[in-house]
């Protein structure tokens, strides 16, 4: 089965995708939504603005279908997600249950099906280009059969599963290096037993999920306290990610680059303040960049408003350190 979700791109596009679906907009319940559902656009007005990117220079991914997300998750768990009060389940949002399914297709799952498909090209993207960032993705706590965390597919385990499926010549082995403030117990309990998958997981011990099955399929673990600093951060991140690459040489790296680390961030309970950030992303890349593997970023959590502005303060800080390059 081929897949429409992989496609050329031109050489004046960025491999940075994004595109208007990603956000969701619902009569206004969106407003309460525990997350930012428009922080996706407001990353892209920010690099917009900066003459980073334009609508001509952004690549816009399609629709993941269900075909494409059969790849990961059975067709049970799809079943699941046309009763609102599953979806309500997973969103942590209890009015939900009172949306007809229809209008959660529509406006929820649709934008999230985008960032899915997006997540998947991102893949093909950085052999090609050597790095990509989908602005959003990086749905973390979804595993095949699974949902959870504010997370609906399983968008890194299909992201590995299709570059296993259609670039196995090129892509053998994975590192997923998730630095959101939680632990990516999805990808980890779809990646069980699986020496070809090798999991750095830096998060707080504290707060959710508290998987402690997913937690054995972690390969470099580093559990942090509340209210973590940067002091403290930093070089935590960068001596688990030196260990990592002393311990696994992989064809790709899929980067889960939450945001939910700063510094008043009530869901990620950590103290990292916004440069810590932009430095922490800078170290992933580096190296990456220098090792000269490709690279993924997925967007990942982050619940408060000015993370969008941090998130395009750091793609920023990439370009001009140089780590990636635009047409």
């Amino acid at each position: 089965m081929q897949t429409n979700l992989y496609f050329d791109i031109d050489r004046s596009q960025w491999p940075i995708i994004y595109r208007h679906e990603y956000n969701v907009q619902l009569f206004g319940l969106e407003n309460y939504f525990p997350f930012d559902t428009q922080k996706w656009r407001n990353i892209f007005k920010i690099l917009e603005r900066q003459h980073l990117l334009n609508e001509r220079t952004v690549v816009q991914p399609k629709e993941a279908s269900k075909d494409d997300l059969l790849v990961t998750h059975p067709k049970s768990y799809l079943k699941k997600l046309k009763y609102s009060l599953y979806v309500a389940f997973v969103e942590e949002y209890l009015l939900l249950c009172l949306v007809p399914n229809f209008l959660i297709q529509k406006l929820i799952l649709k934008p999230l099906r985008f960032q899915t498909g997006g997540t998947i090209l991102a893949g093909k993207l950085a052999l090609e280009r050597g790095w990509s960032i989908n602005l959003g993705g990086g749905f973390h706590h979804c595993s095949a059969r699974k949902g959870g965390g504010f997370c609906i597919y399983a968008d890194i385990t299909l992201l590995i599963h299709f570059l296993f499926k259609y670039y196995s010549d090129k892509v053998r082995r994975i590192m997923i290096i998730d630095l959101d403030a939680h632990q990516g117990n999805g990808h980890e309990r779809d990646f069980k037993n699986n020496p070809n998958v090798y999991i750095l997981d830096v998060f707080n011990k504290n707060i959710y999920p508290h998987d402690h099955e997913a937690k054995k399929t972690i390969r470099k673990k580093v559990e942090l306290d509340f209210y973590t600093h940067d002091n403290e951060y930093l070089p935590l991140v960068k001596g688990s990610i030196i260990t990592a690459f002393e311990e696994f040489n992989p064809d790709l790296i899929v980067y889960n680059a939450g945001t939910d680390i700063l510094e008043g961030d009530s869901l990620g309970a950590l103290s990292v303040s916004a440069k810590g950030i932009i430095s922490r992303d800078e170290m992933v890349f580096r190296n990456a960049i220098s090792r000269h593997i490709p690279i993924v970023m997925l967007t990942s959590g982050g619940y408060k408003r000015r993370t969008a502005g941090i998130i395009a303060r750091s793609i920023i800080n990439l370009y001009d350190k140089g780590l990636i390059r635009g047409p």
